[in-house]
């Protein structure tokens, strides 16, 4: 399983949304959200909230681990 950054990186870019847009939406920086998808950067965890719930992504368990 991969980390939740990688897959939130990965949520974005296949999400087709731009990130201006996500950036107009959730209140994260355009800069903030390309250096984040590139790998350059981490976000606050108030940031990963904001453009998670934009994207409309949730979290679950995976039991046997």
């Amino acid at each position: 399983m991969k980390p939740l950054s990688d897959q939130l990186r990965t949520a974005i870019v296949k999400s087709g949304v731009s990130r201006y847009e996500i950036s107009k939406r959730t209140g994260v920086s355009q800069a903030a959200l390309s250096k984040f998808v590139l790998g350059h950067r981490g976000l606050s965890a108030k940031a990963m909230d904001a453009v998670g719930l934009f994207l409309g992504l949730s979290i679950t368990s995976r039991k046997g681990r």
